[in-house]
């Protein structure tokens, strides 16, 4: 074969890789939702043969793609206020709802035997609590034999919406604590890992550890979680049916983008950390955010059985409803 054709066939094969890539949708965000995002694009692929590829990079950075215009669309643990979202000219509704647990590494220890406290969280958020025998923790635990050890705290090192909910939480037991992607934590012991992936290994591999991540990373590698007590006093397991009550408890409406913080819900039986994850999309990307849409109906029609073998709730018929309203009112599906 000659050079030049050598040439042509190689730039060929070039422009054929850029188109397909420039078909791809792209977006990036929140690892929150990372487990159901990633089956729902293959199922999406294997149904519709379009290509979603989605990166689970944390919330901080999504915002900041989106932004910047570097993605089609973002994902976001922490919902952006009517105010904001004009600003950067963008839209925003809510995808999925899943949960946020306290997964633990203690020897002795299995899944669902210790509880705590929300007094027993904020010690050992706050470095109150700097030993696992400590009388905070232990008052709730007479059962079990909990080690005069360290407490290493497992925290995300990147700006997370993931932390912004945990500590939406922890603002609720003690309003002193700052709401934040990225706090400054106070805990005796702190090692950070990036994403809900980068904390569940940390936990998985630090004796004494305990840490914050979503729900289905923890099915995902078998870590034990505790039971937390909810504002009814009450200790809850975190399983799909204490989700579910709690989700329950959500309120969305179009008129404010469906802005809304589900954290600490009413309920004697509801699991109190739970959270919404939000799609960010750039208003004036008109034809790209019809493919978004075109994407998320197609979920929210056909994804909601991986959601919940994954852990998360899917979104109730009336919400999904209204969410598509939305769309049209915006000219975007």
């Amino acid at each position: 074969m000659k050079i030049t054709n050598i040439v042509t066939a190689a730039l060929a094969a070039s422009l054929a890789l850029t188109a397909v890539n420039a078909d791809e949708l792209k977006g990036r965000g929140a690892s929150f939702p990372g487990p159901v995002y990633k089956a729902w694009t293959s199922e999406y692929f294997a149904a519709t043969g379009k290509k979603v590829n989605y990166t689970p990079t944390g919330s901080g950075d999504g915002i900041k793609s989106i932004k910047k215009r570097m993605v089609n669309f973002a994902g976001s643990d922490k919902p952006l206020k009517p105010k904001s979202l004009e600003k950067a000219k963008l839209y925003m509704f809510p995808a999925v709802v899943g949960s946020i647990v306290l997964a633990y590494n203690i020897d002795g220890v299995k899944d669902g035997e210790l509880k705590l406290s929300r007094a027993a969280i904020d010690a050992i958020f706050t470095g109150k609590a700097s030993f696992w025998d400590d009388a905070v923790i232990a008052k709730e635990n007479a059962g079990l034999t909990l080690p005069h050890a360290a407490i290493t705290t497992c925290v995300r090192a990147d700006k997370s919406g993931t932390t912004f909910n945990f500590t939406y939480f922890l603002n609720k037991i003690d309003p002193a604590f700052k709401v934040s992607k990225k706090p400054t934590w106070k805990a005796a012991k702190v090692v950070a890992g990036k994403s809900n992936s980068g904390v569940s290994a940390n936990i998985q591999q630090i004796k004494n550890s305990i840490g914050y991540i979503e729900y289905s990373y923890k099915i995902k590698l078998g870590l034990p979680a505790a039971q937390v007590e909810n504002k009814e006093g009450k200790y809850i397991n975190p399983t799909v049916a204490s989700f579910q009550d709690a989700a329950k408890y959500a309120t969305w409406t179009p008129d404010n983008d469906f802005y809304a913080v589900i954290g600490d819900p009413a309920g004697a039986t509801s699991y109190p950390i739970v959270a919404a994850t939000f799609i960010l999309l750039p208003i004036e990307a008109t034809a790209k955010n019809k493919e978004v849409t075109a994407f998320f109906d197609w979920a929210y029609t056909n994804g909601d059985k991986a959601a919940s073998e994954l852990g998360y709730i899917p979104l109730p018929a009336a919400t999904k409803a209204e969410i598509k309203k939305y769309w049209t009112a915006k000219g975007i599906n």
